[in-house]
């Protein structure tokens, strides 16, 4: 609801013509003040680009963990039920990653590589924070290692700060696209514990 509202808010409140190209941008005055502030650092912008494919290779881990499942145990239903859900969580988290790169709220402060690019809501941003908590609530439960856990909890929030920070830091989005980006992770994940939290119980 809070990332409905905000998405709303963005394209009435303080709109004007300041995007490149004249592109419309909500809040125009705090976006281009934080935009200035900040200046655009492309090396940053790499260096988060290539470590987007961190959380994608998260998601190809508990893929591999369900499929291993499958074949072992020779039926679909067999597989644990968070698991499967795990596989349903990331195909939204994916599905809302495209839908936003097809219908652009906003469009990036900078061109890149000669192109204008949809910006809201950051989807690095969102990729890493909607499956970044997943590696540490499924290592929670499944790994009896009190020590592997606390490095697993410790890399996923230190990598998850560095890219959100990296995302905002490098000029490549408005500060309001991080925002929205944080709102909708949060909500996604929100719904992914409550649903995986059922299903625990009801196994239990």
């Amino acid at each position: 609801m809070a990332f409905t509202i905000w998405t709303l808010l963005i394209q009435t409140i303080d709109v004007k013509s300041t995007g490149i190209n004249g592109t419309d941008i909500g809040f125009s005055t705090v976006n281009n003040w934080f935009h200035k502030l900040t200046g655009v650092h492309m090396s940053l912008y790499v260096i988060t680009d290539w470590l987007g494919l961190v959380p994608i290779f998260v998601c190809m881990i508990f893929g591999f963990i369900g499929l291993i499942q499958l074949i072992k145990r020779r039926s679909l239903f067999k597989v644990d039920k968070d698991i499967i859900f795990l596989g349903v969580y990331y195909i939204v988290v994916i599905f809302g990653y495209l839908i936003f790169e097809m219908i652009p709220i906003n469009y990036r402060p900078i061109l890149i590589e000669g192109f204008l690019e949809a910006s809201y809501p950051s989807s690095t941003t969102l990729l890493v924070l909607c499956v970044m908590p997943t590696l540490i609530e499924q290592t929670s439960r499944r790994l009896c290692n009190e020590s592997a856990k606390k490095v697993v909890m410790m890399f996923s929030v230190c990598f998850s700060g560095f890219m959100v920070l990296g995302r905002l830091v490098s000029g490549v989005h408005w500060l309001t696209d991080i925002i929205g980006s944080i709102m909708l992770s949060v909500g996604l994940f929100c719904i992914y514990k409550a649903v995986v939290s059922l299903l625990c119980k009801e196994e239990s």
